[in-house]
């Protein structure tokens, strides 16, 4: 279907009236993924139909499975096949790869369509979670579209894992033997393990009378077969089968009619359901069902299931509603409305757990990840991203250093991983004053929050916030510079490490603890986030507090002055023998991005011009086609003391590429010294809208961010990975909406500074806060000094302060 020999081409297009993307071949570079669910059940499903399905955790209650890196990828998901005679199909084409007469994936705002026509039979598969149930619905229309009856079959078919995706994938000597099914009525119920330690189970069910069935994936798919032709659906039967040991699956048959032009609607469920341990069964070893039944019974009617489709799209619509623009460029007003937005409450959602790039099975909830993410999310869902802080703080030590990940079924530290990244206390401060200057809530300032999750160890939010600030004031290296523990933000610059052992996590181990490296980059975070921690404590009459922590502000001033500037851009970090990292002296790596724009941002030596400088030689060395590299020039060779950042080729990952991550603080960097222009040319460089024209290059979805594209030393420039979940998103809705924009959360009111480029002549926006609908138009076309008029009326200050009793508050801005 894609003419690979050919000229770069779009696999698709945006439908930007109904917040979609539209994939018309289902042949792109890359497996491009959605999201359903956003609560507390969740699911992948990419462009044909694969991924899988999970509740909370996608380690510990893994639904359906799901094989990364198997051949041919993406193999695994919700499979629908239509048998009309010998032509099999499905509507998203996987996995039998029968070539449709028309295709069309339309990814929207946590649900999927898949349309697909074969012979004039039409199949329309519209797949979402709605908003209050555990239950993931697949809803399959098929049309017949011939002037004949035709008799047909539809088979569907997912494979069940045993809950723990590591176990399930790994401990083969038992999960060969403890499956178990059972079948009642039109529903599949997988209850393995629930006799003795699970009290929760799965349940795959059809809305139809069943002609057959299956639950044996070796019998359903006959041998050295697999989903592209499984034998029974070859010959038109069903074996019936109920699995003992072996792979679990469920595979319903339904056999119908159609009359010319008539349509035929079935609807599939696949639930998860938990029992109180005293009420699991209603017999010996016979699961009570009252639960799922009464989902069951709930959706069976198509009627339902377009009432809960209809009230997802509102609460998308409301969602929305709270952050939107309209400009001159349409794709600037696509990212900002829709697709930066959604993408940020999806990493929200899952941090960096599960993905087409992350299995679900080695990360949890990140700390700083997760802080970061709610920068671009706590505008959307307030109260939700009070709870996330509340679950953030949790895990931190009394010290101040913190666990760097917690599993979300648990809310436990995770001990594998451990701690010792010396940035991550510092991101709690910075997302507690997003929250605050959202929401103007200070009470969560007093809400009791325990220390490792130990009951007994609560103290006030603002307890953890002391212990984070004081946690870098009380590790400082050589040059009066913060430690930098394991890492900091770059998990690859590990200088602490000193691995020659191939089999040694770069991020665990640490064979040489010097207490002498230093990150300028986290000097640059105290800096930003202690003046933040400085106005919190200001505005809750903590003032000696404040004194003290403004003195140590302008002490790491200082020192990044005096011991982390190298004449035309800030040093990266000082190694554990005190030798300088990314400095001119250095043969490889002599700039990086990082403190460039973190120290910027913190206004580090402004009265010096160091940003200024330092922008500069952002431009000069670290710009290329798609972004701002990491750093210049690439590592060609391992370097011990430096760590896994110098394990990776030139250009790729932390070794050169253009890290999305970081790019927005460049972005920001540049709108904090006034150069628009320049802000706006990095922002559009892999902003997804602008670049979908090069998708053969860049591989990844064209609707959202990935965390990286190959640099220019890589041998797939421009190339990106590891798509959608990456602080990419949070970030750059921040550079757009605050930066570009310039319409910032105060704690006093919202301030208006924007920072448009020329050809953005003019722009409205709809900002809702704490309950007032702000309605902005800026004038980008006028010259001299930015005048904001509030009601018509002159504002000597760029603050419009916060007047509750006002539902509306018109803005009109002069540039």
């Amino acid at each position: 279907m894609a003419n690979l020999g050919g000229a770069i081409m779009k696999y698709g297009y945006f439908d930007d009236k109904n917040k979609e993307y539209v994939i018309t071949n289902p042949e792109t570079p890359n497996p491009w993924i959605n999201y359903l669910g956003n609560k507390e059940f969740y699911g992948l499903i990419s462009n044909t139909c694969g991924g899988y399905t999970f509740y909370k955790d996608a380690r510990l209650r893994r639904l359906t499975r799901y094989r990364y890196n198997d051949v041919p990828n993406d193999f695994n998901g919700r499979y629908y096949y239509i048998k009309d005679q010998d032509v099999i199909f499905n509507p998203g084409y996987k996995p039998s790869l029968t070539e449709l007469d028309s295709y069309k994936c339309r990814h929207g705002l946590n649900y999927s369509i898949f349309e697909g026509v074969k012979n004039n039979i039409a199949t329309k598969l519209t797949t979402f979670i709605p908003l209050n149930d555990n239950v993931e619905i697949h809803q399959l229309e098929i049309s017949n579209n011939t002037n004949q009856v035709k008799e047909l079959q539809a088979y569907s078919a997912i494979e069940f894992c045993l809950y723990d995706a590591m176990d399930d994938s790994t401990n083969f000597q038992r999960n060969l033997n403890i499956a178990e099914v059972e079948v009642e009525n039109n529903t599949i119920y997988h209850k393995t393990e629930y006799r003795e330690r699970r009290n929760h189970y799965t349940y795959f069910s059809c809305n139809q009378e069943l002609s057959g069935f299956d639950t044996d994936r070796d019998v359903f798919l006959g041998k050295n077969r697999s989903f592209s032709n499984p034998i029974t659906i070859e010959q038109g039967t069903s074996a019936n089968s109920l699995v003992s040991g072996n792979s679990p699956m469920a595979s319903t048959r339904v056999d119908f009619k159609l009359q010319p032009n008539e349509t035929k609607t079935i609807i599939y469920l696949l639930g998860y359901e938990e029992n109180d341990k005293e009420a699991k069964f209603t017999s010996p070893n016979v699961i009570n069902k009252e639960k799922a039944l009464s989902i069951i019974n709930k959706y069976k009617n198509p009627e339902n299931v377009a009432i809960e489709f209809e009230l997802l799209a509102k609460h998308w619509e409301n969602l929305l509603a709270k952050f939107n623009i309209t400009s001159n460029d349409d794709k600037f007003d696509r990212m900002v409305n829709i697709w930066n937005q959604y993408q940020c409450m999806i990493t929200y959602s899952m941090s960096r757990s599960a993905s087409y790039f992350e299995s679900g099975i080695g990360r949890g909830m990140g700390f700083r990840d997760s802080c970061q993410d709610l920068l671009g999310f706590v505008h959307l869902e307030p109260q939700r991203a009070r709870e996330r802080i509340i679950d953030i703080a949790s895990i931190q030590f009394t010290d101040g250093s913190t666990y760097h990940q917690y599993q979300p079924l648990t809310k436990r530290g995770n001990a594998d991983i451990g701690g010792g990244f010396n940035d991550d206390p510092l991101w709690l401060v910075g997302s507690v004053s997003a929250y605050l200057r959202e929401t103007g809530d200070f009470t969560i300032l007093d809400e009791l929050v325990p220390f490792n999750n130990e009951v007994g160890s609560e103290k006030p939010l603002f307890d953890h916030l002391y212990a984070s600030v004081h946690y870098t004031m009380n590790n400082l290296g050589p040059h009066n510079l913060p430690l930098i523990g394991r890492a900091d933000w770059n998990d690859c610059l590990n200088l602490n490490c000193f691995s020659e052992n191939s089999g040694e996590s770069f991020q665990t181990t640490s064979n040489f603890e010097s207490h002498k490296a230093e990150s300028i980059f986290i000097a640059g975070m105290f800096v930003k986030y202690g003046k933040e921690y400085i106005d919190i404590c200001n505005r809750t009459d903590r003032l000696s507090e404040a004194n003290l922590v403004s003195k140590a502000v302008l002490e790491m001033e200082e020192a990044v002055i005096n011991n982390g500037w190298d004449g035309e851009w800030f040093l990266r970090a000082y190694d554990a023998f005190e030798n300088p990292i990314g400095s001119h002296t250095n043969e490889e790596g002599q700039i990086y991005i990082e403190p460039q724009g973190f120290c910027t941002m913190a206004g580090i030596g402004k009265a010096k011009g160091l940003g200024l400088k330092a922008l500069e030689s952002v431009d000069k060395y670290l710009v290329n086609d798609y972004g701002v590299e990491l750093l210049h020039p690439c590592y060609t060779k391992y370097h011990k003391e430096i760590g896994e950042i110098t394990s990776y080729p030139p250009g790729y990952k932390e070794n050169g590429s253009v890290f999305n991550h970081n790019n927005p603080w460049i972005v920001l960097a540049y709108t904090a010294t006034n150069q628009s222009e320049k802000a706006f040319e990095i922002y559009r460089k892999n902003a997804p809208a602008y670049i979908e024209d090069i998708s053969e290059i860049h591989k990844t979805e064209p609707y959202v961010y990935s965390q990286t594209i190959a640099g220019r030393d890589a041998v797939n420039y421009g190339q990106a990975k590891n798509s959608w979940l990456t602080g990419t998103a949070a970030w750059t809705l921040v550079a757009a909406t605050q930066g570009i924009l310039g319409i910032i959360p105060h704690f006093d009111g919202l301030v208006v500074e924007p920072h448009l480029p020329k050809h953005i002549t003019e722009c409205s926006v709809t900002r809702k806060f704490r309950g007032v609908t702000y309605n902005i138009s800026i004038n980008n076309q006028a010259s001299g000094k930015t005048v904001i008029y509030l009601n018509d009326q002159k504002l000597d200050s760029t603050l419009v302060k916060y007047d509750g009793s006002q539902k509306t508050v018109n803005l009109r801005v002069e540039l």
